[in-house]
């Protein structure tokens, strides 16, 4: 059993959810968690969700989205009073490629904090090239209260402990599988299986064998096989530590 932790269902082109989902489950992959990137997405995302058991969704805006797109936290409160949306995010904070003041994206990152502890949610954290800043927000806003899940994760082991200190969990996507990720891949060696999930971020990101080609939930499955590889276990242990640890996460919104 696998479960894609970070997909984009509705922004995999020529495809439709059912499909995509159908043949991920082919793969093993039993839960999927479609995220948001902008709050306009919502309204389709719990359509995808509601069509079909066991794909879950969150509320959030991606920290890149117009600078100009506020949001306030009754807003998120409100959109995510759903059961099928069982997260907040994806948030954070991304400076690459972006300059000069970037506090609006630090306000709108504190924002998705307190909505996400008002209910009780855990948060889908972005971060690039702002590892410092992601952290230092993260703690001033205490958001071990509620935990969640460093997305996409790229940083270094101190990163990784730090986030982990937080109660936040670390999930690989098919950037692991890449040659030059060498950073990325010590980190995974060095995780506690508890604390480990894997993702896709499809469709972006696919792994090998099919880097530079559309992703899909179904390469989940790459991810996973990698990783036991890397840390010389059985893909079944992997599969089924990073199944538990995203059931365990979501437990309050996920009745097994």
């Amino acid at each position: 059993m696998l479960v894609d932790s970070h997909c984009h269902l509705d922004l995999i082109k020529n495809s439709n959810p059912e499909t995509l989902v159908a043949d991920a489950q082919a793969q093993g992959v039993s839960y999927f968690l479609t995220v948001a990137i902008n709050l306009d997405h919502v309204p389709t995302l719990l359509d995808i969700t509601q069509r079909m058991d066991n794909v879950y969704t969150s509320v959030g805006i991606h920290p890149t989205t117009d600078p100009d797109l506020t949001v306030d936290v009754d807003t998120l409160i409100n959109l995510a009073d759903d059961a099928k949306v069982i997260a907040i995010g994806e948030t954070g904070l991304d400076y690459f490629r972006n300059e000069g003041d970037l506090s609006w994206q630090q306000q709108r990152f504190r924002r998705h904090i307190q909505a996400a502890k008002e209910i009780d949610k855990p948060l889908i954290i972005h971060t690039r090239d702002a590892a410092e800043d992601t952290l230092r927000i993260l703690s001033e806003e205490n958001a071990a209260a509620v935990g969640g899940i460093m997305h996409c994760f790229v940083e270094n082991w101190e990163v990784a402990q730090k986030a982990m200190d937080m109660g936040f969990y670390i999930s690989f996507s098919g950037i692991v599988t890449f040659k030059s990720a060498k950073q990325i891949q010590d980190v995974a060696k060095k995780m506690p299986l508890d604390r480990m999930l894997v993702e896709t971020d499809s469709p972006y990101l696919a792994p090998v064998p099919y880097r530079g080609k559309t992703n899909q939930p179904a390469y989940v499955r790459h991810v996973a096989e990698y990783i036991a590889n890397l840390r010389q276990d059985s893909f079944d242990n992997i599969a089924q530590a990073t199944t538990n640890n995203f059931l365990q996460l979501n437990s309050k919104y996920i009745k097994v």
